[in-house]
């Protein structure tokens, strides 16, 4: 399994974002430039948490990490399950996680949820 660099695992962190945006943008029926003001903060947040989980635990990947060609999987190289991938975008969501990265350029979110992002 060869480790994905950080410019997909951005790319594919800013698509997963976008998605997240449009879908809580299309539940709260507001526009892009009434956003802030008509929902809450944290909804785009939990939006975002709520479809990168699932998609992860069912797929081994977001669809982020599908159009970058890479994805998620345990230390075996099997996908992580729901608990796994609940874990990890939860920290991911908490963003200082992500960015304290080990020797071997894992995030801590990836260390709490025993997985490792790799090239599909």
């Amino acid at each position: 399994m060869e480790n994905a660099g950080w410019p997909r695992r951005v790319g594919a962190l800013f698509v997963d974002w976008m998605i997240a945006w449009a879908t809580t943008l299309l539940i709260t029926g507001a526009s892009y430039g009434d956003a802030p003001d008509e929902m809450p903060f944290w909804l785009p947040i939990f939006v975002f948490w709520v479809e990168v989980t699932l998609v992860t635990s069912l797929l081994g990947m977001s669809i982020g990490k599908r159009l970058f060609g890479i994805r998620v999987a345990g230390y075996d190289g099997q996908p992580i399950g729901p608990a796994g991938a609940a874990i990890r975008t939860a920290l991911l969501c908490l963003v200082v996680p992500a960015l304290l990265v080990t020797d071997r350029q894992r995030g801590l979110h990836d260390v709490a949820a025993k997985s490792i992002v790799v090239k599909a």
